[in-house]
This record gives structure tokens, C-alpha cells and sequence, in this order.
């Protein structure tokens, strides 16, 4: 791949990345797990600190809450002088359910180094031990592989260091009189805080990274919470500066050891550069960044405008991953990157206007009605009365509230058709949080409110009521075990496409959860 790198902007981008802070997190208490049937069961068991471990024994450390940092203990001994290493197992949890796993038994695709597993030998006791890896959990198990028959080990202290570049004491207030929207906002909130390091990253366990489609809905939920603009203002520089060839947008970038864009590139996530910088401009008024970055911008527009048809409609493509849209592998992307090209279309509009580009805005609304005007001729099923996709013809929720955040459809017309893809049996369902946001984001602007908050409190009050500290990369509510990957120890429990509550019950409800600006 070649090196496109633009210093200038680059430089800009790292001088904007925030300070982390570190925050002192104490093990809260020691519990003890067990299945009982398909549920997990916690009880407090005997404090860590009076426990004396032998080989083969385990202790199991609640921190209360999803921690992202550093873990430190503090061994020592009981019995004789220590005359061998101790030798260690320990295994970290965001959700309880991983420490049902055996990362020796994963079998699944993604790469098992991602699993939250350590082996390490002890020479030293008395001694403090704290792991160089920053780890994302809740709990934290800790077993002895070995260990001399002439000493037992105690741990006297446990504790995380904490990181994260959000600060509590910045977090707007939202005092909902439903529980379980404050709930849910609280939860919402500490998944993007944990997911805010140097960059927004996509999940602090896993892929700890700069994604463009995880920011769009991250600095959505910023400007309503933590308000660290700046941060936002650092990840757009840094995607601009760090382009694919032609001036593609990366999917996403890594900060370490230097900061790279990956070599993944998605239809749908090059485009959501646009509307992120429309949203950061919005948000900020920051009229010098916006006319700064818009060549990159409109060059998302050019190379996807190549990707076009002979009927002005987004070609589609057999190659895994040419569209994200949804994890469903059985997801055809060609209706959902229409209204996609549509969405981004109106924001480049939108920014054409404020710079007073006048020409390229021509341009630029004369293909976004070509482009829509393609999309209701030749994907509209007037027998289904809904849009299809691909060669098969497919009806599915994506590609509906793709148009509809796209406005190919409006109104009426567009309310009716959220609610008819309901009823349509065979239509292929969302899968992950990041679409159930968009579908939320649909409902919203077609004026379903009601249906909206219904919506965000069966679906991410699915999670809190399954015990969620933060909200999760994948959830089904029919499966909540369910994994994209061949094994629930490698999901991300905490993952910042799933923080969009907090984003629509500030933005768009009152605390009582009735619609701001009704009486």
C-alpha cells in the first residue's frame, strides 16, 4: 500500500490528542460464580485478603464496575521461605460469562491473542506485581497453577489503575425520572468514556483502534456528554492525514507504534468522514477545520461516485466486507450503500453551502437527485411496497432505514414503511447495536418518538437488564450468548458503536423520556 501520509495535518492531529488520567480503582469485593441452568449466578464469598491459596486454588476479584487499566497486586506469603517461583493464571472479564470459557478451547476466526488470559511466574515474594498490558474488565480471576508445598500465597491488595481521557467531573447531567432511562444513560456513557483513550477507540478490549464508523456515532454522543470536541477534531485530522490510495479513506488507523491506516477499506465507513465533519462542525461553529478538511471530503464523494453504475446506483460487489452495514453475513449491502451515498451527499451539500462553494454544491445536488431518483425507480418493489437489493432482490431493515436517513422516502410514506418491514417475515433482521442506532436514528427522523424510546428500552434495556456495565458489540435478543467470531470470551463488552442512548435521550427527550419541545 502506498505511503500517502500528509504531515502537516498529521502534525495538527497529534498536537490535539488528550492526556489520559489515571484513577486508583480498588477490588470492591471477592465472589464466587456458578451456573444455574442458562444463568450465571455471583456471591460475595470470603474477602481476598484473608484467603491463603495453595496450588490449585482460585479467587475471583469484582472491581465493581467496567475498568480499563492497569492491574496491580500485592503478593506475600504464608509458611516457610519462599524456595520456588509462584507460578500464575489470570484470566479478565468484562462480562462474567468469559470466565466460563477456556481460551485453550477457542476455536473461532479472529486471532485468539485478543483473549484476556495470563501465565506468569512470581520469583519474588514478598512483592508488588503490576502488568505492563492495559486490560478491559469488571472481574478478574486468579488462579495457582503452582506453587511450593512449603508456602501458600496471599494477595494483600489488588487494584486497577484506571485510564481513560474523559473526564467525570466534564459529563453533562441527565437526571431522567425513569429509572431505566437513567440507567441506561449512565451505562451508555461509561461505554464511550471507557472507549475514550488517546482516541476514540472502537472497544478498549478489542480492537482497541480508531474506527470511522465507531467515531461517527462516538462524537455524536460527545457533544452531549463529555463535550471533548477537541478529541473529535483530533481523529478527523488524523484520518485526513493518513489517507489509502487515490485518497481513500481508511476504515481505520492505528496510533502505535506510529500512527498507520490499515489496510481495510469499506464503501460506507470512507463516506461517514463527510458526516462526521459535518456533525464536529455543527457542534463547534469550527468553520477554519471544516474548509481545511473538505478536499478530503469531497474526494470520498469522487471515489465513490466512480463506484456508480450506468443507472446511477451504487455498483454491488461480492467482496467480503465492500460495505460494512451489519455484521449478517447473509446482508446484501447495495440498497443500504445507496441511501448511505444519499446520506453523505446531503451533508456535502450541506457543507458546500456554509464555505460557499457554489459550484460544487450545484454539482454535488444535481448527483444526489440522480442518485435518489435511481434509488426509488430501480430499488423501490412497488408489489412489496418497500426497497430490495441486489440480484436477489432482498428485503431487509438495513436497506429501508438506509433510504430513509438517506431521504429517498419521507414523511408519511417513510413511517409506514419502518413500520410495514415489520411485518415482512422473510426481510433480514439488525444484528448489532451499531445498526439498531441508525434504525433509531430513522425512527427519530421520520418523527416515531414513541416507537424510538420503545425501541432503545427493549433492545440496550435488553443489556442493562442482563447485568451490563457498558454496552456490548453484539447483542440478539434471542441469543444474548450469540457470537460473530466462534466464541463469547473474544466479544467486546464494552464497544463504542453501542453508546448511542445517551446521544438520543439527551438530544431528543426531556426527563420524564417525553419528545424536548412537546407540552
Amino acid at each position: 500500500m502506498a505511503e500517502m501520509k500528509n504531515q502537516k495535518l498529521l502534525n495538527k492531529a497529534l498536537n490535539l490528542l488528550p492526556d489520559l488520567v489515571e484513577t486508583k480503582v480498588d477490588a470492591v469485593q471477592t465472589v464466587e460464580l456458578y451456573k444455574n441452568d442458562n444463568s450465571i449466578v455471583i456471591e460475595q464469598a470470603v474477602d481476598y485478603r484473608k484467603r491463603v491459596l495453595k496450588k490449585g486454588n482460585r479467587v475471583c476479584l469484582d472491581f465493581g464496575n467496567h475498568q480499563v487499566g492497569y492491574l496491580t497486586l500485592n503478593l506475600n506469603y504464608r509458611g516457610s521461605h519462599p524456595d520456588a517461583p509462584v507460578w500464575l493464571k489470570l484470566h479478565f472479564a468484562e462480562n462474567a460469562t468469559e470466565l466460563f470459557e477456556d481460551g485453550k478451547s477457542y476455536q473461532g476466526w479472529i486471532c485468539s491473542s485478543w483473549i484476556e488470559e495470563e501465565q506468569l511466574h512470581v520469583d519474588v515474594v514478598p512483592s508488588q506485581l503490576r502488568l505492563p498490558r492495559r486490560y478491559a474488565f469488571r472481574y478478574v480471576m486468579i488462579e495457582v497453577l503452582d506453587i511450593s508445598s512449603k508456602f501458600d500465597l496471599v494477595v494483600e491488595d489488588a487494584f486497577c489503575t484506571a485510564v481513560s481521557s474523559a473526564k467525570d467531573q466534564e459529563l453533562s447531567a441527565f437526571k431522567a425520572q425513569n429509572h431505566k432511562l437513567a440507567k441506561m444513560d449512565q451505562i451508555a456513557c461509561r461505554t464511550l468514556h471507557n472507549c475514550m483513550q488517546q482516541v476514540f477507540e472502537d472497544g478498549p478490549k478489542r480492537d482497541r483502534r480508531l474506527w470511522m464508523g465507531d467515531l461517527r456515532i462516538q462524537a455524536l454522543t460527545n457533544y452531549e456528554t463529555y463535550n471533548n470536541n477537541d478529541m473529535v477534531k483530533a481523529c478527523l485530522y488524523l484520518f485526513a492525514a493518513l489517507p489509502m490510495e487515490k485518497g481513500r479513506m481508511g476504515a481505520c488507523l492505528f496510533l502505535s507504534p506510529e500512527p498507520e491506516v490499515d489496510d481495510t477499506q469499506m464503501f460506507d465507513y470512507s463516506l461517514f468522514f463527510i458526516n462526521t465533519l459535518w456533525d464536529y462542525y455543527e457542534a463547534t461553529k469550527d468553520k477554519e477545520t471544516l474548509q481545511e478538511l473538505w478536499p478530503v471530503a469531497l474526494r470520498q464523494i469522487e471515489l465513490a461516485e466512480e463506484q456508480l453504475d450506468e443507472k446511477m446506483l451504487v455498483g454491488d460487489s461480492d467482496v467480503l466486507g465492500w460495505c460494512f452495514v451489519d455484521w449478517n453475513l447473509n446482508l446484501n449491502k447495495q440498497a443500504s450503500a445507496q441511501g448511505i451515498f444519499l446520506y453523505a451527499l446531503s451533508a456535502a451539500i450541506r457543507i458546500a453551502q456554509v464555505l460557499g462553494d457554489v459550484m460544487t454544491e450545484e454539482k454535488l445536488a444535481e448527483l444526489y437527485c440522480e442518485c435518489r431518483n435511481a434509488a426509488n425507480l430501480y430499488l423501490w418493489d412497488g408489489e412489496k411496497q418497500c426497497y430490495i437489493s441486489g440480484k436477489e432482490r432482498q428485503v431487509s431493515v438495513a436497506s429501508q432505514v438506509w433510504m430513509i436517513l438517506g431521504e429517498a422516502i419521507e414523511d408519511q410514506a417513510a413511517v409506514n414503511l419502518l413500520r410495514r418491514v415489520e411485518t415482512i417475515s422473510e426481510a433480514e433482521k439488525m444484528v448489532t447495536p451499531y445498526m439498531y442506532h441508525n434504525y433509531i436514528a430513522a425512527l427519530l427522523l421520520v418523527g416515531e418518538k414513541k416507537m424510538a424510546l420503545q425501541k432503545m428500552e427493549a433492545y440496550w434495556g435488553g443489556m442493562t437488564d442482563l447485568g451490563a456495565d457498558t454496552f456490548w458489540e453484539l447483542y440478539n435478543p434471542e441469543n444474548p450468548s450469540e457470537s460473530p467470531y466462534g466464541g463469547t470470551i473474544v466479544n467486546s463488552y464494552c464497544h463504542a458503536w453501542s453508546c448511542g442512548p445517551a446521544y438520543f435521550l439527551r438530544k431528543y427527550f426531556t426527563a420524564d423520556g417525553s419528545l424536548k419541545g412537546e407540552k
